[in-house]
């Protein structure tokens, strides 16, 4: 993981993007962290595969991020028995998560954390949301920071005609993380991708498609 030496702000890309699917669930999230206002790396992945069951993504401080994917870590590697084929599920971390929030915001010293969990619960796709106050919720579709406002609305759109395949959940997160770089000035190009499903795993780097055609007309900036 990426080591940090600053004494400053240092914060991931603003938003995560999740949507849960018939099959499975992705996640999104660009890879640029900032120092302040400084887009300071350009290849951060905040887009992890935890083990064969979740997959989570992360936006906030990335100090805060280091600690919390340290101990989650250890938690895998004490709950890893041999050949018991017994996993950690996504509900288990989600709730662990919350409650380590919470018990942080209540001593009024919280991780300045937005954490989304997703993967296959029992064969179904689970989809849950963490903010730095330990309230949390789960949902079909998942945005977090400025994604609230821009990406949420078109998010919202599909999954209420009812349950997206895979290939309409790539489509919209597609068309989502396009809005984001576009809409969004601390927006960036490259994100990585989490897709879980029944049928196994994948996590990949992509890059937003770009068209700058309208440039030229807008004016008054």
């Amino acid at each position: 993981m990426l080591s940090l030496h600053f004494s400053g702000p240092i914060t991931t890309g603003t938003s995560i993007v999740a949507v849960k699917y018939d099959r499975g669930v992705i996640i999104a999230g660009d890879k640029l962290v900032s120092y302040g206002n400084l887009a300071r790396y350009h290849n951060v992945d905040r887009v992890f595969k935890i083990n064969e069951n979740i997959i989570i993504g992360m936006g906030g401080d990335y100090a805060d991020f280091q600690f919390i994917k340290q101990h989650i870590d250890e938690i895998i590697l004490s709950d890893f028995s041999n050949d018991d084929k017994i996993l950690l599920k996504p509900k288990d971390l989600f709730t662990w998560l919350t409650r380590i929030f919470y018990n942080r915001r209540s001593k009024f010293n919280p991780l300045w954390l937005d954490m989304v969990v997703g993967g296959m619960q029992d064969e179904e796709p689970f989809l849950g949301h963490i903010n730095m106050r330990g309230r949390a919720y789960t949902n079909d579709v998942i945005s977090t920071g400025f994604g609230t406002h821009l990406a949420l609305p078109l998010l919202r759109e599909y999954s209420e005609k009812g349950p997206m395949s895979e290939h309409q959940a790539k489509d919209v997160l597609k068309k989502c993380m396009e809005v984001l770089f576009y809409r969004d000035c601390r927006g960036y190009p490259k994100y990585s991708q989490a897709n879980m499903n029944i049928d196994g795993s994948s996590l990949e780097d992509k890059d937003v498609d770009q068209n700058w055609d309208l440039a030229h007309t807008i004016k008054g900036y």
